[in-house]
């Protein structure tokens, strides 16, 4: 797995004012706006913060082909079999798998 530092300065506020919406074009183009950090990413799981809190795109071939944190933009090409995003409540982990599963979004 990738990791990637902070090698840019990401402006926060800048994202959120623009809000975040995520588009999947046949679940192989994947656009996520309202990003300011990338925390990690394979060809199984990208992993980003956004302004609706972490969001995991799990799939097969996965590759970061736009990648502009000034802007909040991320986009990614493969094949989208799920997206996950984990609640910014820290109390979610001490809730069990219920509470997570709440927030679980799979595509079929």
């Amino acid at each position: 797995m990738n990791n990637l530092g902070t090698t840019q300065p990401t402006n926060e506020s800048a994202a959120q004012s623009r809000g975040h919406s995520l588009m999947a074009t046949d679940r192989r183009e994947i656009t996520v706006k309202g990003v300011s950090e990338v925390l990690s990413f394979d060809e199984t799981l990208v992993r980003l913060v956004t302004v609706c809190g972490i969001l995991n795109l799990e799939g097969e071939g996965l590759r970061v082909h736009v990648l502009n944190l000034k802007e909040g933009i991320v986009a990614v090409t493969g094949c989208l079999n799920g997206v996950l995003y984990e609640s910014d409540n820290a109390s979610t982990a001490d809730a069990g798998p219920k509470a997570k599963s709440r927030s679980r979004r799979l595509f079929g």
